[in-house]
């Protein structure tokens, strides 16, 4: 093909791509399949690296840049990107539209949701995208266009060649998309994103835009935050001129005269807050005409002319059925309430934790009464305590393992109960599930199902005879392929030689985690110096207590984990700990992990502080060095203030080892 027919082809893909791009990701219909769009992609992929003269801005090659940046540029928003006053009543509302009508003639109002979200900012130049921006502190935000331009709905090229136009809109990550993350994330056992809104702005932050790519992220543009070439009115009228010019825009925007209109809207958008595929978290109400917004004014923070009305957390009330019992791979009993299902923020639920014996008594529950439930951060089932009282008393705990039939036993330090019984058949299974995990061993394929097959089959008792484990055996069970086979011998053969502190950890001994098996590793070096060590020596370790440290100890004096080690190092595991070091340069140095860090996850960051001879300690004291801070930063970051502890950003954080 000659330039010339090569330049015109890719004008057509181009155009057609993007033409069928704005079906699909904002006006959610489609005219080609998927595979004929992936078909199109790949034909223009081609000619543009045999004409990379001709690739153009628009292009949707171009959403995923392919350099990682290192820092985000700071942006100066000429218009402000300010935030809302709150309102948390039908009273407040009405307040606010009577002191409106009381300063403007015949006021009318645009009613629209609030999506849960990241507010960002994006600059057309001449029709194109040149730059977007998160909303910062208003005034002042940071550089994010590579990792916008990986939104599909955001577009590249708008319908008109206006000389400048901003827009501001609300980046999400839909329901099901953070779903799937939050399930990847526990899987490769990291700290899962809390809600949509804080995935959202944690991967529009990442310095990987093909990182951003994969979250799978979407926009709803809802302002216009300056413009030139054109004079707009009204909000309802830039809405509907967003919308021509190719944006999504916020859904079933509504304009309105009179406070009950008003109400009846928020109502209807409450209704169907759950049928949504995204999170909102109430209702904005804004003054329609941009004349009348400008006699109405603003504070120093909020406007006058708009008010965002919060929903208040749904509650239901339900019967409690029964509370369930179940035991963990340490003994653990854990109470679980069964209560008639409810329909709480989108999906029907039924059960949730009871924690302990202290929180049934603290919540005045048993089986019988009433009780009323929310989804704490509209996610997680909570019980907050019997508001009708049907049942006797408080529900008590058996005195015998519910599994076994072992006694159960409490200590002082904690307020669960334990089945002492290392034998019972429910601590063996997790126990074994849990030795398998990601985290731990990772034999991959030997999931829970698999684990209980193979129990039910009696070929294994516990983690050691999984070593045991042959294909002429496995190949008897049900659904047992060959290949399938053949993965999982290969896996648990691969698991053999992993490095001691996944051993250590996927033992299950009491209060040793990821974390805490690599500095018993680091301090021991091998399996059985960890095993004769005193409980004074284990103390000794910076970032252990006495309980923990009894924990090893106690743990190691056991006949049957002695026993469990023997039989490892027999069939060929490894009890020998490698330290991979490549530099001292945090050597002596101490850090504390706290929030969800933009680009690299925890379990990167520790590696790395260890890899340069640092130390990753999971809580704040006066010995802690630096504090290594992300979103949502908690307690920890609010000690290492108080203390006055170094605190470093991700970025800081690269640097230093740079």
């Amino acid at each position: 093909m000659n330039e010339k027919d090569a330049e015109k082809r890719i004008d057509e893909l181009v155009n057609l791509l993007n033409y069928h791009s704005q079906l699909y990701y904002v006006e959610d219909r489609n005219e080609i399949s998927d595979y004929e769009y992936d078909m199109l992609q790949q034909e223009l992929r081609e000619l543009e690296e045999s004409f990379p003269q001709f690739i153009r801005n628009d292009s949707p090659t171009q959403r995923v840049g392919g350099k990682a940046v290192s820092i985000f540029e700071k942006v100066n928003h000429r218009v402000q990107m300010g935030s809302l006053q709150d309102v948390f009543s039908f009273e407040q509302v009405r307040s606010f539209i009577q002191t409106v009508q009381q300063t403007v003639d015949d006021p009318h109002f645009v009613v629209e949701p609030k999506i849960d979200g990241l507010s960002v900012s994006l600059e057309y130049h001449n029709g194109e995208l040149s730059i977007g921006s998160t909303r910062g502190d208003g005034f002042v935000g940071e550089d994010v266009t590579a990792n916008l331009k990986t939104v599909r709905s955001v577009p590249l090229k708008i319908g008109e060649e206006l000389p400048l136009i901003e827009v501001r809109g609300e980046v999400y990550m839909p329901r099901n998309v953070f779903l799937k993350l939050v399930k990847e994330q526990e899987d490769n056992d990291e700290q899962p994103f809390k809600n949509p809104r804080n995935a959202a702005a944690g991967s529009l932050r990442q310095k990987d835009p093909k990182i951003a790519a994969k979250r799978k992220l979407d926009i709803f543009v809802f302002n216009i935050q300056q413009i030139e070439g054109k004079e707009i009115f009204s909000h309802k009228e830039s809405l509907d001129y967003l919308k021509n010019l190719g944006f999504k825009t916020i859904p079933d925007y509504k304009r309105v005269s009179t406070a009950d209109e008003v109400i009846e809207c928020i109502e209807k958008i409450g209704e169907k807050r759950f049928d949504l595929p995204f999170d909102i978290d109430g209702v904005v109400i804004k003054v329609d005409d941009f004349r009348q917004r400008e006699v109405l004014g603003a504070t120093a923070k909020v406007p006058k002319w708009a008010v965002a009305y919060k929903f208040p957390p749904e509650e239901k009330s339900s019967e409690l059925l029964d509370i369930e019992l179940n035991v963990g791979r340490t003994g653990v009993i854990t109470p679980v309430a069964v209560f008639k299902p409810v329909f709480l923020a989108g999906t029907s639920v039924s059960r949730a934790t009871l924690h302990n014996q202290d929180f049934i008594k603290e919540k005045n529950i048993s089986i019988g009464d009433i009780i009323k439930v929310r989804k704490a951060g509209d996610i997680i089932p909570e019980i907050l305590g019997a508001v009708e009282k049907h049942g006797d008393g408080v529900f008590t705990l058996p005195e015998s393992c519910p599994v076994c039939g072992t006694r159960l036993v409490k200590s002082e330090e904690e307020a669960a109960v334990r089945c002492p019984n290392v034998d019972c058949p429910a601590q063996i299974f997790r126990s074994i599930v849990h030795f398998a995990s990601k985290g731990a061993m990772n034999i991959d394929g030997l999931g829970p199902q698999i684990v209980k097959a193979l129990l039910d089959a009696g070929m294994i008792k516990s983690v050691a005879d999984l070593y045991t484990l042959d294909a002429d055996r496995l190949l008897q069970l049900d659904n047992f392929k060959e290949k399938s086979v053949n993965n999982l011998l290969t896996a648990i053969e691969k698991s053999k030689s992993n490095s001691l502190d996944r051993l250590v950890f996927g033992l299950g001994i009491r209060n040793i985690g990821q974390a805490s098996a690599k500095l018993l590793c680091d301090k021991f070096g091998d399996l059985e110096n960890i095993m004769s060590a005193s409980a004074e020596d284990i103390a000794a370790i910076d970032g252990f207590g006495d309980i923990t440290a009894q924990s090893v100890h106690s743990a190691f004096r056991e006949e049957h984990l002695r026993e469990l080690v023997r039989r490892l190092g027999e069939y060929g595991v490894n009890m020998k700990y490698s330290k991979v070091q490549i530099g001292n340069r945090f050597e002596g140095l101490t850090f504390v992990l706290t929030g969800t860090l933009p680009t690299l996850k925890r379990s990167e960051a520790k590696e790395l502080i260890e890899k340069y001879g640092g130390k990753a300690s999971g809580s704040v004291s006066k010995k802690t060095d630096y504090v290594l801070a992300g979103e949502e930063a908690g307690s920890k970051l609010d000690k290492a203030q108080q203390l006055g502890i170094s605190i470093i950003t991700e970025e800081q954080f690269m640097e230093m080892i740079k």
